[in-house]
Order: structure tokens, then sequence, then C-alpha cells
């Protein structure tokens, strides 16, 4: 009896972790009312797209290569996300409708293997797709090369800081709210934000974009565009956790204004869950898991800003904007997921779409990482072969005039071997001098 008793605990188990994973990868649809909505109609999808691939194909003019390209790979990426609809699973929602999610993961599928056909590529190959999609790339320029930071910081008038509300300023109130909607959590939103600052301060060498003055990034920033938004973001968590959510069937509704305000709310979440990252008795794991959060997200935001100063285009740019969109759409069920896996014990492995942003993550910061590495060794090479052709002759002498540090150089006739000491405290000199700014190619 013990063997046999065993064995239906396990199908039990078994049956819990299916559920509880099933609600964060496959959620159903509750109380359908309109059946046709939500019935798979794949004949009647195959016969409109091989139709309408066929009218595309035989109607259109192909004398254009670039343009035949273009087409073809849109329709390519277009029959994928048909085949995701059929195919993929509907992710942790289902409103406005479980297809709008399967498009919306179709879609992060794409971008994770276009990245890894992009890891394969070298610099010339990377800028040329680029210019291939934009002609318009090849006389683009950074912000840094037209724009100065953090300068005259003493000079603070009620002028200077209202010209820094612009578009960037509502951009970081309404990016925070959102990622408030997301989060849902007070400690983890500020922990993010002032992290986020912090990584700012690091990279500033870097990134010349990243310097601020300190009350732009202190009160500005962190005081009044970010907390603004998550003060927003966490006021509209807690209006939805307290609403009762009770839905009518859009046929049971007679009056047209009242279908019209139930087709509308068809775009609102179907319920609001209650969320707690941090609790009192939280396991070691579930700390580290939160850490690895904050991790990748800083890393995800970081990576658009090495992407535009790597490939030179500015953030009014759509490979910019557009990238952030879809990056915010789909972390909404990657959040969704990733906190059901940390905090549910029943669930015991990651939703879908949380393995392929997390891939998709991975991937983007490896490749700007391997153009980095590329352009580092680059510098360095550079200043080896500068060493040994004009190093010889060269001697940094230090000087104090007029309380201001300078350098000059001169000739100094020495035996060759404290010339070859020279010459190799020399280079270990400039190395450890241009070494920060050189790395990514930031001119000195």
């Amino acid at each position: 009896m013990a063997p046999s008793q065993g064995s239906r605990m396990l199908s039990k188990d078994d049956a819990n972790y299916k559920l509880h994973f099933r609600m964060i990868n496959e959620q159903q649809v509750e109380d359908i009312t309109i059946n046709f909505f939500y019935k798979p109609h794949t004949i009647t999808l195959l016969t409109f797209t091989v139709v309408s691939i066929m009218y595309f194909a035989f109607t259109r003019d192909d004398g254009d290569s670039d343009n035949n390209l273009r087409v073809g790979l849109l329709l390519v990426g277009s029959f994928f996300l048909v085949i995701s609809v059929l195919a993929f699973p509907n992710g942790p929602f289902t409103r406005p409708h479980p297809v709008i999610w399967r498009m919306v993961f179709g879609l992060s599928v794409l971008y994770f293997l276009f990245l890894v056909f992009l890891i394969f590529l070298n610099w010339d190959q990377v800028k040329a797709l680029l210019y291939w999609l934009d002609p318009n790339l090849r006389y683009a320029t950074r912000e840094a090369d037209v724009m100065e930071y953090a300068v005259n910081c003493h000079v603070i008038t009620w002028e200077r800081i209202l010209s820094h509300f612009d578009i960037f300023a509502f951009g970081h109130f309404w990016g925070w709210a959102m990622k408030a909607l997301l989060i849902r959590s007070y400690g983890l939103c500020w922990s993010i934000s002032i992290t986020w600052e912090l990584t700012e301060l690091f990279f500033m060498h870097l990134l010349p974009n990243f310097a601020e003055c300190w009350w732009d990034q202190v009160i500005l920033d962190i005081l009044l565009c970010n907390g603004g938004g998550i003060w927003l973001g966490m006021t509209a968590c807690r209006f939805l956790e307290m609403r009762t959510y009770h839905w009518a069937s859009i046929k049971d509704i007679h009056t047209t204004t009242g279908k019209l305000k139930r087709a509308v709310l068809q775009f609102t979440p179907a319920s609001w869950m209650y969320v707690r990252w941090f609790d009192p008795k939280s396991s070691f794991q579930r700390l580290a898991g939160i850490y690895l959060f904050m991790i990748v997200w800083q890393l995800t935001e970081l990576n658009t800003f090495f992407l535009k100063h790597i490939f030179v285009f500015q953030a009014s740019h759509p490979l910019s904007w557009c990238r952030i969109l879809f990056i915010g759409i789909i972390t909404a069920p990657t959040v969704r997921q990733y906190y059901a896996y940390l905090t549910d014990t029943q669930c015991k492995r990651v939703g879908t779409q949380c393995w392929v942003f997390g891939s998709a993550s991975s991937f983007s910061t490896l490749f700007l990482a391997t153009f980095q590495a590329f352009i580092t060794f680059l510098c360095l090479y550079g200043m080896v072969w500068y060493e040994q052709n004009y190093g010889k002759r060269l001697k940094v002498n230090d000087s104090l005039s007029a309380g201001h540090l300078q350098l000059t150089i001169f000739t100094l006739e020495t035996s060759p071997a404290e010339s070859t000491q020279s010459h190799n405290d020399m280079s270990v000199f400039r190395v450890l001098l241009y070494f920060p700014c050189l790395c990514l190619h930031i001119k000195c």
C-alpha cells in the first residue's frame, strides 16, 4: 500500500506543479461569452495568409533588390507571427486577447534570434546593415558630440531649472510610472532608481551624457521625475488592488453606451494581484533572485545607452525609442513570470517569456561587449605603436606654474639601460592615464 500511496502523492504534486506553471505560462480565458473570438480558425487563417503572400509576391515590382529584401524579411516576420498565434503559449495575461500576447512572445523570439545573428557579424557588417535599414544613419551624430553636460553646475537659476523639464524629463516621469505598475513595490522601485543614478556616475567617463549636475541628478531626477512617477504608478496599483472585479457579458448589456464601455474595459486588466517581493522570512535564494532582477534591469537600461553610443544614433531615432517601447511591452509578462517563480514554491521553472527575455538581455550585453573589447584592443595597440616609435625621445617633466600643472616634453640623454627603464615606465604611465577614456574610443 505504501508504494501506491506514494505514487498518488507524486501525481498530486505533479498536478499542482502543472497547474501553477500553467497560470503564468498558459493562462486560460475564463467565462467566454463570444465564442467566435476565441476559436482557432486555423484553416481560415492559413488560407488568408497564403493568398496574401501570393498576392504580394506576384503583383509587386521586383526591380529594386533592396526593396525585395525588405519586403521578404517583413513577410517572413509576419508569417512567423502567424505561427506564434497558433502555436505559442498565452503567457500570464489574457487581456485584451491572448492573441496579442502570443504575438508579443513571437516578437521577443524574433528579437532574440536577431541578436544571435548579429553576434557573428563584424563591425563593418553591422554598420552596413544599419545603413541599409536607414541610409540617413551615415550622417548621424551623437548627442555628446554636439552638446555639453554638467557645465557651470554652481549656477542655479529658475530659468535653468525650468529648461530641464523637457521631453526627457517627461520620459523619466512616465517611464517610472509604468515601471511601478510592473514592479508594484516602493522598496524595489526606489532601490532601482537610486542604483541607476549610481550606475550613471560609474559609467560617466564612458558615456558623456551621463554627466549631470548634482541638483539635476538628486533633485530633478531621483526626487521629482523618478519619485513622482513611482508615486503615480503605486497609487494606480493601490486603486486597482482595492477594486472588485466582476465582469458581465457584453450580451447581457442592452444599452449602446454600456456595450461600448464594456468593449473599452476589455483593454483593462481582468484582475489585479497584490505583490510582495520582500518578506521578513525570505530565503537566501529569494533575496539572491531579487538582486539578480535588479542587475538584469540595470543591464537592460544600460544597453540602450551603449547601443546608441557605439552605433551612433540619437535618442529620437526609431531604433532607440521603438526598442524602448518593445522592451517595455515584453517586460510585463516577464516580470509576472519571474515573480511567480521567485515567490511561489509550487512553481519550479520560469515561464517561456521570462526565459526568452533573459536570453535576449544576455546576448544583447554580449553583443555590445564584443565590439567594445575590439575597440579597446585597437586603442591599446595604437598606444603601444606610438610608444615604440616616439617614446624613446620623450619624457614627462612635471612643473607647476601659476597653480596649474603643466607637462613639458623634452629630450633626455640617458644610458641604454636607463632609457629602456624610462621607456617602460612611460608606457605604463600612459596606459594608466589614457586607458579609461580610450577603452570606449572616447576622444581625450
